[in-house]
């Protein structure tokens, strides 16, 4: 239980961020999305690009409600808003509740006050596991968008996930989001990763779910690069196979301890050079 503890106190500040950058303030004081002629473009990579053309997703709609409207960070590629909308769509269609939405990304996208290193180029967007009556019975206020938590559902000091905060709808919701052809892959907790490979429901769409530092308290769905935006940067192909071998059980070794300890885990502290198309981007 001692490296347990060790595990998930390096995990409650460990949040895939790096120091804020002079060039972060920047794009933070971008209050509008840049124009387009044609269709949005997602340029450069999802650690280092930029957005044109970017939309705003709706404070609320079917199966859905954003939070930390404070925060700004509503705006994506329009592929990434229909993608919400449809998880919303089917996750009230079906009955699993409200789905609390949180980061999509700045107006332009680009790197963030606070270091979050993806959700650069509208692709990317933080989606809670509470799944709230509340939420499901009214529209929720500005106060309660600001200050309510994300909990997560791994049980005190453990890497299990804790039965009374998980429930089937959540596996069903993470199985709807996988399903759809433009999602790339979904971040979640090691932990939630191995509940998901011990459900008895068919495997193949878990080769999606990838396991990775932290998402305890949410899971994180990245898209495709969208047809057309020949300047967006994929990520390398996701392995074969369902994902629930001995690559999983690295997750919980004594090695993947000793780094997330060590922080090693941490991303490097370099800003990575945005692509020079970015510039044109945030000076319009």
């Amino acid at each position: 239980m001692k490296q347990y503890g060790l595990f998930f106190l390096a995990l409650s500040v460990f949040s895939g961020c790096a120091i804020a950058r002079p060039v972060a303030h920047a794009w933070a004081r971008a209050a509008t999305p840049a124009l387009t002629d044609g269709a949005a473009q997602s340029i450069g990579a999802y650690t280092a690009g930029c957005l044109r053309g970017a939309v705003a997703l709706p404070q609320d709609g079917a199966g859905y409600q954003t939070m930390r409207l404070s925060r700004k960070r509503v705006y994506g590629h329009p592929d990434l808003i229909h993608f919400i909308e449809k998880l919303g769509q089917t996750t009230a269609a079906e009955g699993w509740g409200v789905l609390l939405i949180g980061d999509l990304g700045q107006p332009r996208g680009g790197p963030t006050l606070t270091g979050h290193r993806s959700h650069q180029t509208g692709l990317d967007v933080d989606i809670w596991y509470l799944l709230s009556q509340q939420a499901a019975a009214r529209s929720l206020s500005f106060d309660e968008r600001e200050t309510w938590g994300a909990p997560s559902v791994l049980a005190v000091r453990s890497d299990a996930v804790d039965a009374s905060r998980w429930s089937l709808a959540n596996e069903k919701i993470l199985e709807a989001a996988a399903r759809m052809p433009e999602v790339e892959r979904i971040f979640v907790n090691p932990g939630v990763k191995r509940q998901l490979c011990a459900s008895r429901t068919p495997h193949d769409w878990l080769r999606k779910i990838r396991p990775w530092w932290g998402h305890d308290d949410h899971f994180h769905v990245r898209l495709k690069c969208p047809a057309g935006n020949s300047q967006c940067q994929g990520q390398e192909s996701i392995p074969e196979g369902d994902g629930c071998d001995a690559s999983l059980s690295w997750w919980f070794s004594a090695e993947a301890l000793e780094q997330l300890a060590s922080g090693k885990a941490r991303k490097p502290a370099a800003e990575p050079a945005l692509p020079e198309q970015c510039q044109a981007v945030l000076k319009e």
